[in-house]
């Protein structure tokens, strides 16, 4: 790495050159235009859906997405709020403090939004959306649910977080729509909760009882 390493971070939103980021994420998934991902692009990019890449001394190592609450990708309500979608910084690109950046300039372009929402995970088996992660960068829970997969990981309890941070004095606690979230999400293929699209239950979801605590591991 360079000693003094350069940072750039592009809306991708409408330019065509970084098109497969919009689909395939900075995971190493195939490029393909996946039916859900594009109708969700189409109805959220004219209502203020961002997404955009951190590129870290040439090379493609971070990005976020988010949106007003009408277009976002959770079931979440608010009046001003913004949601952030997604958050991710690639692992050989961590102890740059790359994540912040990236969310900085997400507060930073969105003057008009009153408060920011996301969720996050707790005890979850995946590395993304973790609630300790959420939380360095500013986020508070104000409600959760304890569920479990129906199809992964069985009997596996893990917690999904209502995630706040307010950036003015007139912004007011978003609420969100459990029950829809327990159907899943179906705009990232890569998501944590996504529902794929052959997926017969209405819910991919359960709400559980008691909830075991376990320590997890980063953004």
């Amino acid at each position: 790495m360079k000693s003094n390493p350069e940072i750039e971070i592009i809306d991708i939103t409408k330019n065509s050159v970084y098109e497969k980021y919009l689909y395939s994420c900075i995971t190493p998934f195939p490029f393909r235009r996946y039916k859900k991902r594009h109708q969700y692009l189409l109805t959220a990019t004219p209502k203020g859906f961002h997404k955009k890449l951190l590129i870290f001394n040439g090379d493609v190592v971070g990005q976020i997405e988010y949106a007003p609450a009408e277009a976002s990708g959770y079931p979440i309500s608010g009046d001003d709020v913004v949601v952030m979608n997604c958050i991710w910084v690639l692992r050989r690109a961590k102890g740059h403090n790359l994540g912040k950046h990236l969310f900085t300039d997400m507060v930073k372009n969105e003057k008009r939004a009153a408060d920011f929402a996301t969720i996050a995970l707790e005890n979850h088996w995946s590395g993304w959306f973790r609630k300790e992660h959420v939380e360095y960068l500013g986020f508070k829970p104000i409600d959760s649910v304890s569920v479990t997969h129906k199809t992964k990981h069985e009997g596996q309890r893990f917690k999904i977080h209502l995630m706040w941070l307010p950036t003015t004095r007139s912004a007011k606690p978003p609420t969100w729509n459990k029950s829809k979230l327990l159907r899943g999400v179906d705009f990232c293929l890569a998501h944590p909760l996504y529902r794929p699209e052959k997926t017969k239950p209405k819910e991919i979801l359960q709400k559980a009882g008691g909830f075991r605590h376990s320590a997890g591991g980063g953004i």
